[in-house]
């Protein structure tokens, strides 16, 4: 009984291992220096600091790194449209996306919330 348990949970083991681990390789490492280099593009319209340089253009700092990421994805694929987006983004590796959704997700954000309105007198 206990080899017929090895025999078949040995190998579902093995391939469920295999699958978290193929996920964790599936962006290759990018260097933090890269990642610099290529986020001085972004500046252009998202500011250095990666909370914009003008009000039509989103901002990045602080955001979720998911959220980011899968932006770049939508962009990438033609899912989310915009022409600048879209080419730069088709040049992302995985690495890169993945590193630059990082790079700004650390940044402080300047994200502004509603709250002062409730100090406004009626």
């Amino acid at each position: 009984m206990k080899f017929v348990l090895i025999k078949i949970m040995l190998p579902l083991a093995l391939l469920v291992a295999g699958s978290f681990s193929a996920g964790a390789l599936a962006a290759e490492a990018v260097s933090a220096e890269k990642i610099q280099e290529k986020a001085k593009t972004c500046a252009a319209c998202h500011a250095a600091d990666g909370n914009g340089t003008l009000p039509i253009y989103p901002r990045l700092a602080g955001q979720y790194h998911d959220y980011l990421a899968r932006a770049l994805h939508e962009y990438k694929t033609g899912e989310r449209k915009n022409a600048i987006m879209a080419g730069f983004a088709a040049t992302l590796s995985e690495g890169e996306i993945d590193g630059l959704a990082r790079y700004f997700a650390e940044m402080p954000g300047k994200l502004n919330d509603l709250s002062h309105l409730n100090n406004q007198a009626d």
